[in-house]
């Protein structure tokens, strides 16, 4: 009896232990896995952060660059237009339709040809404006799913603390089942003793008459009866 009280003490000690190792070692791997996926995620983010912004930058004061040399080319190329107009009235208020004339005009056409190609540049450079004003929204979007990711951490923090709260919880149950050992253990120490003495009385000749000699029934503690038909706690 005291060598299966024993072995159930034994392997109750090795689930324990073997319960304590795995939960921390799950605990351990979710936490790297964590720390690790987070690292990364805001690696990225602030990689793609700098270059959005370093992107945006470079492409805004290009773009500037390129509408003010635009817009000052245009206004040159307006003013020559009217000059060439007003040239072109007073030449023919005059009358004076010769070869020369008529080389201003095609000057004065290539020259509003020339308008319309810079016109459309213009609207080129408006339109890939546009477009980092879509690469803003689109950092915006990237801003959010970091939230998102710290809502998770969040998340895998509480599951972190009810790990921990079940390990207590499994810590408590294994004391009180020390303690159930340990009254059982004494009760087999008590019955170990009656024993002892039953047989001592028995080997003296206390026992000798035939009311003594009677056999009982045998003694039974209800404890180590129930602590052995009792199934063992199954961890949560």
């Amino acid at each position: 009896m005291q060598q299966q009280v024993e072995d159930v003490k034994n392997k109750q000690e090795a689930l324990r232990n073997q319960q304590e190792v795995a939960h921390t070692q799950q605990i351990s791997t979710l936490k790297q896995e964590h720390e690790t996926s987070l690292a990364e995620l805001r690696k990225i983010h602030e990689l793609d952060m700098q270059d959005l912004d370093k992107t945006l930058k470079e492409s805004e004061a290009m773009l500037n660059e390129k509408i003010q040399s635009l817009t000052a080319e245009n206004e040159a190329l307006k003013e020559r237009i009217r000059e060439e107009e007003e040239w072109r009235r007073a030449l023919a208020d005059k009358s004076l339709k010769d070869a020369h004339t008529l080389y201003l005009e095609q000057e004065l056409e290539s020259l509003r040809a020339v308008l319309e190609i810079k016109t459309n540049q213009i609207h080129q450079q408006d339109k890939k404006l546009m477009q980092m004003d879509k690469l803003v929204d689109d950092n915006l979007k990237l801003e959010e799913c970091l939230k998102k990711v710290q809502q998770e951490n969040e998340d895998y923090k509480a599951r972190m603390d009810k790990h921990a709260a079940l390990s207590k919880q499994l810590s408590t149950e294994q004391a009180m089942l020390q303690q159930t050992l340990q009254k059982e253990s004494k009760v087999n120490k008590r019955l170990s003793m009656e024993n002892e003495e039953l047989l001592w009385k028995l080997h003296n000749g206390d026992l000798c008459s035939p009311r003594r000699l009677s056999p009982s029934p045998p003694f039974h503690s209800p404890q180590i009866s129930a602590s052995f038909s009792t199934t063992p706690v199954s961890p949560r």
